[in-house]
C-alpha cells in the first residue's frame, strides 16, 4: 500500500536510477522504492534537482512544502495526467450556474455539519455533555439547508463550526487554553494542532484529487482563487472532523501530544519537530487505516475514502448520480 513520507532532516532528495534517494547532510543515503510513495511532505529545507522532478512527475506523486514553523507554504503538482475536457467542461459550467453550484456547497457543509454532530456524540456516550452542542449543531445544519446564497451558506458553516470548537474543552482532557479559532498566526496548542492537522489533510485531498480527472482550482463552497486548490479546501471540509479532530483528541487525551511538544516564537506557537513528527506518524496511520465500506461491501482505507469523494462529485457534476457527502456511520 502506498504511504506518505515524511521527511525532517536537512539534505537532498534525488533520483537514483528508477528510485527515489534522501541523502542527509551527512549522514548516509536511504533509498525510497518510488512504487511505495503516495506523496512526499518536506518539512524543512531540501535540495531538490529537476531529474527528481521529472521522476516524481513521472509517477504522479506531490511534493508539499512546509516552513520551519510547521505552516503549509505550497505544493509541486505535477503535470495532470488525467486530462478530462469534457469534465473540465462540466466542472466550470457547474460553478457558473449558482443554483446548481449552491447546491454542491451546501453538500459540503451537511457533510462536515453530520461528521462534527457524530464527533460531538461519540464523546457526549462517554461522559462528556455535550447534548447542548449536539442540539447547537443539528439545528445550524439545518437552517445551512436553507441558505439562498453562498455567503449566507458560509455564514452558517462558520456558526456551526464556532460552537463546535466551545466544546473542545469538554472533550479534551488536557488543561489547555482555547476560546477562539485563530489561524495566522495560532496563539495557543489546540490552534497550532488544528492549523498543521488541517494542512495535513488539505494537501492529502490534494494528492488524491489528482489522482482523479478533477480540476483542484475549481470549486463550489471556497471562491476560487490565484495561487489556490479550493476544491481541496471544499472536499477536506468534510474529512477534518473524521481525520483530524479525532486524532487530536486521541493525541491530547492520551498524552500523545503535551504542552512540551509546543513552543512559542515571533510567528505565534508551533510544534517542536518531535511533536510535528508524532502528529504527522499518527496521520499516516490514520490514512492508512481500513474500515468496512458499506456500499462496496469491501474493507477501503481512510485515505481511499478521499478519493471515493472525488469520484462521487465526478458522477454529480456529469449529471448520472446527486452527490451525498460521506458521513460517519459509527
Amino acid at each position: 500500500m502506498k504511504q506518505s513520507f515524511y521527511i525532517y532532516s536537512e539534505g537532498q532528495l534525488q533520483r537514483k536510477d528508477n528510485t527515489l534517494r534522501f541523502q542527509a547532510w551527512g549522514g548516509k543515503p536511504r533509498d525510497l522504492p518510488i512504487e511505495t510513495v503516495s506523496d512526499l511532505y518536506i518539512m524543512t529545507e531540501m535540495t531538490v534537482n529537476t531529474a527528481l522532478l521529472n521522476l516524481v512527475s513521472k509517477y504522479g506523486i506531490a511534493l508539499h512544502f512546509f516552513n520551519y514553523y510547521d505552516h503549509y507554504i505550497g505544493s509541486y503538482y505535477p503535470k495532470e495526467s488525467l486530462l478530462a475536457g469534457q469534465l473540465l467542461v462540466h466542472q466550470v459550467s457547474c460553478y457558473q450556474d449558482e443554483n446548481r453550484r449552491l447546491q454542491i456547497a451546501k453538500k459540503f457543509v451537511d457533510g462536515a455539519a453530520g461528521n462534527i454532530y457524530r464527533n460531538l456524540r461519540y464523546y457526549n456516550n462517554r461522559g462528556k455533555n455535550l447534548e447542548e452542542a449536539m442540539e447547537d449543531v443539528m439545528r445550524l445544519r439545518e437552517q445551512a439547508e436553507m441558505a439562498t446564497s453562498i455567503s449566507e451558506l458560509m455564514g452558517f458553516e462558520g456558526l456551526i463550526h464556532k460552537r463546535y470548537y466551545e466544546s473542545f474543552a469538554e472533550i479534551v482532557n488536557q488543561s489547555l487554553e482555547f476560546e477562539k479559532r485563530v489561524k495566522n498566526p495560532p496563539d495557543n496548542e489546540i490552534n497550532t494542532l488544528i492549523s498543521f492537522v488541517n494542512s495535513l489533510i488539505y494537501t492529502t485531498v490534494l494528492s488524491e484529487i489528482y489522482k482523479t480527472q478533477l480540476n483542484p482550482t475549481i470549486s463550489y463552497l471556497h471562491e476560487p482563487g490565484v495561487r489556490r486548490f479550493s476544491l481541496s479546501l471544499d472536499i477536506a471540509e468534510i474529512f477534518k472532523p473524521l481525520l483530524g479532530d479525532r486524532l487530536i483528541f486521541s493525541m491530547l487525551n492520551r498524552g500523545q501530544i503535551t504542552k512540551k511538544d509546543f513552543t512559542e516564537g515571533l510567528n505565534g506557537m508551533h510544534l517542536t519537530k518531535e511533536g510535528s513528527r508524532k502528529v504527522a506518524q499518527a496521520m499516516n496511520e490514520r490514512l492508512s487505516k481500513t474500515i468496512r465500506h458499506k456500499a462496496l461491501q469491501k474493507d477501503v482505507s481512510y485515505r481511499y475514502l478521499i478519493r471515493l469523494e472525488c469520484y462521487k462529485l465526478i458522477k454529480d457534476l456529469i449529471d448520472e448520480k446527486p452527490y451525498e457527502p460521506f458521513v460517519i456511520w459509527w
